[in-house]
């Protein structure tokens, strides 16, 4: 939700994983979210002939491959996910969906969105209208709203935090915060509640899990509000926590446990878990499965350290540059950097985000001149009264002004993407040795491979100049279905190569 006090730490820290050039290590298969509609295709419909394909794709991938970063076996993985901005919050009137929602839902469907992700503005954290943080702004609005986004086959995952609350709010207790362990920015004035305080729990986890029981969400996504042991600077234990775990720079234990707990009630409700620790950050967990889904992207200004940091993360990682950091060279970039390692960035849509919630009347605001939330929403005002007709920024993450190109971008490879990833596909992520080359890959370009009943290759060349790679059979670029096979493979620079291996 936030960037935490600007990032305190660099994006290497945190970083688990095998290093590239080590045998294919152990295969990883997630149980991930529950599936969209029933069986998947590849136990429900899967002829004698699409499973002998699949076979034989993978004993293709099987015998070219010695050496990869890791494999993985893709069992429920929703990629398509957006950002949905429900309205302006603070605000003066209550948000209420209307018709535009009901066409940029339609919008979103035929975009091929899966999941629907709202952020803080589903909720009244100030209590400006009756509410609270595990409360909708306007809860008929918000039942509607959901009912809309299940209408069209989507999933909704609200905004909840295992760490946060207003130090203002009347329910706020001191003991459950050390000293010193809170956030200002904008409107947010934040105790990071100590995962190891009993009376923070006992009042959390009632309260988040009801708003999947309450208002018929599919799941939740949670931003932790915790700074990792690694980052230290919290102050003493309060009276109210029980030292009952191992703390280590390696291992969060309280805060793990608190996670596993509430990931455990969503999974028990055949719902989906997303979780966003800190900027392009992983649980220290030590391999205990607490997500189905990990946000990366948090105020995080370079892709190429996040790729590097997030690459060997456990699946399913989903990215969302942070666009008031992020350089880009090209829309095409954020994919660049995720699809060769089995990832794919959001979309940010819904309402336009205008900016006016940062000047709400009798709303407490951070008065450092250098806050950059509220610069932002500035930023946002002045270009949405001045070009009101946009194009339009869907929130406090996306470019301003918006870009009418973003759109076309996320759609144009979310359709080359979703084949690489269907139901069943087994993945060899960052080849370093094998057969699919007649020559060593260019310094550089990195390689994986994807195989269901096609077997797909992607390229892509991190570098500034064009390099050119030679395969040892025949593919076709799937940018268009009139690509000639061939096996010379020209890559201008920073650019990718999706291509589907010929029979």
């Amino acid at each position: 939700m936030v960037r935490r006090d600007f990032l305190k730490t660099s994006l290497g820290a945190g970083t688990l994983g095998l290093a590239a050039g080590n045998a294919c290590p152990q295969e990883t298969s997630s149980q991930g979210p529950t599936p969209v509609q029933g069986v998947p295709p590849i136990l429900k419909s899967f002829t004698a002939e699409d499973h002998r394909r699949r076979l034989t794709s993978i004993r293709f991938c099987e015998q070219a491959v010695r050496k990869c970063m890791r494999t993985h076996l893709v069992a429920n993985y929703l990629p398509a996910q957006a950002t949905y901005n429900l309205g302006e919050y603070p605000t003066k009137e209550r948000w209420a969906p209307n018709d535009y929602d009901e066409q940029e839902l339609d919008r979103l469907r035929d975009h091929g969105i899966q999941i629907v992700q709202v952020f803080d503005d589903w909720n009244d954290s100030l209590r400006l209208f009756g509410g609270d943080k595990y409360s909708p702004v306007n809860p008929e609005g918000f039942r509607r709203f959901v009912d809309m986004v299940h209408r069209r086959g989507m999933k909704l995952l609200p905004y909840v935090s295992t760490g946060f609350i207003q130090r203002t709010d009347p329910d706020f207790r001191p003991e459950w915060m050390r000293e010193g362990d809170f956030l200002t920015l904008g409107y947010w004035n934040m105790a990071r509640c100590a995962p190891a305080s009993a009376g923070w729990r006992a009042y959390l986890l009632p309260r988040v899990l009801a708003v999947m029981d309450e208002y018929g969400a599919d799941g939740l996504y949670d931003d932790g509000g915790y700074l990792a042991n690694q980052h230290h600077g919290r102050g003493a234990a309060t009276v109210d926590e029980v030292d009952a775990f191992e703390e280590t720079a390696e291992h969060d234990g309280a805060f793990i446990d608190l996670v596993a707990l509430v990931y455990g009630e969503v999974k028990r409700r055949g719902g989906i878990f997303k979780l966003h620790v800190n900027g392009a950050e992983q649980p220290m967990s030590r391999g205990l499965r607490v997500y189905d889904y990990l946000w990366v992207g948090e105020g995080v200004g370079s892709l190429d350290g996040m790729r590097d940091t997030v690459k060997a993360y456990p699946p399913y990682v989903v990215s969302c540059p942070d666009m008031t950091f992020a350089k880009t060279g090209n829309f095409d970039e954020p994919y660049l950097h995720a699809i060769p390692y089995m990832q794919f960035p959001m979309l940010q849509a819904g309402r336009p985000f205008t900016g006016e919630r940062a000047m709400i009347p009798g709303v407490a605001y951070n008065p450092n001149p250098d806050d950059f939330w509220m610069r932002i929403c500035r930023e946002a005002w002045k270009q949405y009264q001045e070009h009101p007709e946009g194009p339009h920024s869907y929130g406090a993450w996306d470019a301003i002004p918006g870009r009418s190109e973003t759109r076309p971008a996320h759609r144009k490879w979310l359709g080359r993407y979703l084949p690489l990833v269907e139901e069943g596909a087994r993945a060899w992520l960052e080849v370093a040795d094998s057969d699919l080359f007649s020559a060593p890959l260019p310094t550089g370009c990195v390689a994986s491979l994807f195989a269901n009943r096609d077997v797909h290759l992607v390229l892509a060349n991190y570098g500034q100049e064009p390099v050119d790679v030679i395969t040892r059979d025949k593919y076709a670029s799937t940018v268009s279905a009139e690509s000639a096979p061939q096996e010379h493979w020209r890559l201008a620079g920073r650019s990718m190569e999706i291509l589907r291996l010929q029979a």
